[in-house]
Order: C-alpha cells, then sequence, then structure tokens
C-alpha cells in the first residue's frame, strides 16, 4: 500500500477545507472500507452492503430509497432555494458499484475476505466508500444549490445492475441532469484522474459457437466429419475478422477464451463448443462483429462438411462519455488538483462497465482514478489503494459543489 498522496496546496487552493473535512473522518472511512471488504457480497446479493450505506445515508440526512434492482440504494439531499426542484434548479447523479467477485482471495491481508470464493477483486469497495466519504461531507458541510442524487448499484459484474435499476425506472423517480461515475485503475499513478471524451470502454458481447460434425474413431478419419480441425481452421480464421473486415483505425478484439471438445486422444468427437468475447469502442464495428463472427463460422464449418450451431448474445454498449460533461469534470480535476493529476487525453480502456447504460440515457461522464502499482482488476492478489481515498471523494464534493453552483 502507498502512502497518502501529497496535494500541493499551492494547486488546491479552495479544495483545502475539503480535504480537512474528509480527512477529519477518514480512519473511519477506511475502516469502513476494510469491513467492505472483508464481508464481499456477489452481485444481487449486496444486502449487508445495501443495509450499510442506506444505515450511513440516513443518519446524514439524506432521504433513502433501497430495494431497487433487489439490493440498489438511491439517495437523495435537496439544498438550497431551487430545491426540491424547482424553475431552474439542477440536479446531478454520482454512481458508485457495490457488488464482488467468484474468486478466492490471495493477499493475504489483514481485511482478506472472509467469505470464501468471493472477494473484492475490482475495488467496488473502494468506490463504495469514496462516495461515503463525500455524502458525508456534502451533507455537513456541502455549499450547492440544488438535488444530490446518490447511486449505489448492484451486480455491476454481471452487466446487469444498471439495466435493472433502469428498466425500474431509476431516472424516471430520481430524476438527474447528468450522472458521472469512476472506476480506480491499477498500473496509474496513485490519485492520478483520467478523462476521455467519446468512447472510454469497449462493448462486449458474447458468441457460443458450437461446430457439430460426425465422430468416429481416430484411426478412420475418413468416416467422420472432424469438428476439431474446422474449429481449429475458424479459431485462426476469426482473426481476419479483426484484420481485413474492419477499419485499420478502429479497435476491434475477438477473444476465443474456451474450447471444449472430444474426451479420448483415438475418438474423433461429435462436436467442438467455443466461447468468444467480442469487443469494440462504437455501434458500427460492434455491429460489423456480429455479422461477420456468425457468418465466418457457419461458412467453415460447412466448408468441412460440418454444421455451426451459434448463440450471439449482446452485452454491454460502449461507453461513450458525453464532451460537455467530461471537460467540466476535467476542469475540475485541473482546478482541484493542478495538471500533475490530470490526464486528459487518458487512453480508453478495452474492458467493459455497464455504466454505459445509463449514459445512453443520460448525458455524464465516467473517469479514472489511478491505484498505483497494484495487482490487476479481477486478481487474486488485488486490492484497492486506500490512499485514493480521500482524494476521490474530494473530487466528488468538489465536482457536484461546481455543477450545483450557487
Amino acid at each position: 500500500m502507498e502512502p497518502p498522496m501529497n496535494i500541493n496546496v499551492k494547486d488546491a487552493q479552495p479544495g483545502d477545507a475539503v480535504e480537512r473535512g474528509i480527512g477529519a473522518y477518514l480512519d473511519e472511512i477506511v475502516a469502513l472500507r476494510h469491513d467492505l471488504h472483508q464481508h464481499p457480497e456477489l452481485s444481487f446479493h449486496e444486502h449487508r452492503t445495501s443495509d450499510i450505506v442506506a444505515t450511513r445515508l440516513k443518519s446524514w440526512g439524506y432521504e433513502v430509497e433501497t430495494g431497487i434492482a433487489g439490493t440498489g440504494v438511491v439517495a437523495t439531499l435537496n439544498r438550497g432555494e431551487g430545491s426540491p426542484r424547482g424553475e431552474g434548479s439542477r440536479q446531478i447523479g454520482i454512481r458508485a458499484d457495490m457488488d464482488a467477485l467468484p474468486i478466492e482471495e490471495a493477499t493475504g491481508l489483514a481485511h482478506a475476505s472472509t467469505n470464501r470464493g468471493v472477494m473484492h477483486a475490482c475495488g467496488h469497495d473502494g468506490h463504495t466508500a469514496i462516495l461515503l466519504a463525500a455524502a458525508r461531507y456534502l451533507a455537513e458541510a456541502g455549499r450547492f444549490d440544488g438535488t444530490l442524487r446518490l447511486i449505489f448499484q448492484p451486480a455491476e459484474e454481471i452487466g446487469a445492475g444498471a439495466r435493472k435499476m433502469l428498466s425500474e425506472g431509476l431516472f424516471e423517480r430520481f430524476p438527474v441532469d447528468a450522472v458521472f461515475g469512476l472506476h480506480n485503475w491499477p498500473g496509474v499513478p496513485s490519485g492520478q484522474f483520467g478523462f476521455v471524451a467519446g468512447s472510454a470502454m469497449a462493448s462486449v458481447d458474447q458468441c457460443n459457437i458450437k461446430i457439430v460434425g460426425k465422430g468416429g474413431h481416430g484411426a478412420e478419419p475418413q468416416r467422420t466429419v472432424d469438428p476439431v480441425l474446422a474449429t481449429a481452421s475458424l479459431i485462426t480464421a476469426l482473426q481476419s475478422v479483426v484484420s481485413r473486415n474492419v477499419d485499420p483505425q478502429e479497435m476491434a478484439v475477438v477473444t476465443v477464451g474456451s474450447i471444449h471438445g472430444g474426451s479420448a486422444s483415438n475418438v474423433i468427437p461429435e462436436s467442438v463448443a467455443l466461447k468468444l468475447t467480442l469487443r469494440a469502442f462504437n455501434e458500427t464495428v460492434r455491429g460489423l462483429l456480429g455479422e461477420r463472427v456468425p457468418a465466418l463460422a457457419r461458412a467453415q464449418a460447412e466448408s468441412f462438411g460440418a454444421t455451426a450451431e451459434v448463440d450471439y448474445r449482446r452485452g454491454f454498449p460502449a461507453l461513450i462519455n458525453h464532451r460537455a460533461e467530461t471537460d467540466l469534470a476535467r476542469s475540475v480535476a485541473l482546478e482541484a488538483f493542478g495538471a500533475g493529476q490530470v490526464v486528459s487525453d487518458f487512453k480508453p480502456r478495452t474492458a467493459s462497465e455497464d455504466f454505459a447504460f445509463m449514459l445512453e440515457q443520460k448525458a455524464g461522464s465516467y473517469l479514472f482514478v489511478g491505484n498505483g502499482d497494484s495487482a490487476p482488476l479481477h486478481s487474486a492478489n488485488y486490492d484497492f489503494n486506500d490512499a485514493i481515498i480521500a482524494p476521490a471523494a474530494r473530487y466528488w464534493v468538489r465536482l457536484v459543489e461546481t455543477f450545483l453552483a450557487r
């Protein structure tokens, strides 16, 4: 774990009061983060986490609604002459995810998971702690005129939480003018903020392919239709979609992550099953992958005398940040932390995030905060860096106060 980052007082200016305010209870927030880490909960099972979040928010004076998408929480704080919502007042939403992953933790930390086979390997415990730290300050000392909505979302890891909240009328019940979220990122200097206007994270779709041939004895291949051979050819051919169908100036990734077929060295199996993921930064390329991969699978199978059964499932869309909101979000970080802690042209990430669904309905932006030199996300050795709680919470405070300026 890295020591807390040093903030340049000259660059910080008005944020120092926020820094001191959050610092007064930072130890408590860190302890809460460790508690959440010790008690991770899988998607749609975040009952304990949800209860802790709701209890804290109520104690600070928020209007709290629970049970949204099962375990989701939305908290509202109205302040100033324009609230509750009236003519000219504004509303902002800030989102944090809460769920953990089905991974056995191997960190050996004192606050390691006590829930066997489940751990916070993506830092959602940290995201929750950050937003709670900001929530407390905004309730006790925030200077803004408008409505603040805090969205604690379940089930990001399985791609269902945001969609379920939206399907239950999230933004109809809790209107916002813009919504923002963040994610910690290992390998980026601790507390450094990254911003991307436009495509910030990739779409991800899944394709399950079953190549069906005719099984038989390995000594008599002429009496079979070998699905293994057809599959081997298909795996190589799939990369031609990226290299020959997709514009070289665009991004696309086709990954074969699973192959299963046969059980004996001298038997040609009846079928081989593949599982693929496909990623892109825009809907044009995403659509192209969705057309070419199934077509290629069927054509390749047919060329070997086999058939292909294709199950193509659309997952997350690409996460597209809105330019005006991203420009605002970046300017807040520059004012609060100085240019040395801000990457204005952060490289888009090929991972995926279901916050993309929220950005399809509302303007907003998703930013990145460096987690320092930690293990990668979704690793059994990963841990969230407590040193970024204070600056990230301070960032949320400054963004809210700027967006809802008096």
